[in-house]
């Protein structure tokens, strides 16, 4: 899911990503997506181009 989440602001431009979480757990790893940099070539080969 953080791969998810750093990728689709990218592809939508008015996009607010408002993820739940149930543990602690989770949390720490949907706030390290802040941390995350995805290059272009990471983005083209998410996108299957």
């Amino acid at each position: 899911m953080p791969l998810a989440l750093a990728w689709l602001p990218g592809r939508v431009p008015n996009v607010l990503l408002v993820p739940g979480t149930s543990s602690i757990a989770h949390l720490r790893e949907i706030l390290a997506v802040a941390e995350l940099n995805l290059t272009g070539d990471a983005v083209r080969a998410l996108d299957g181009t």
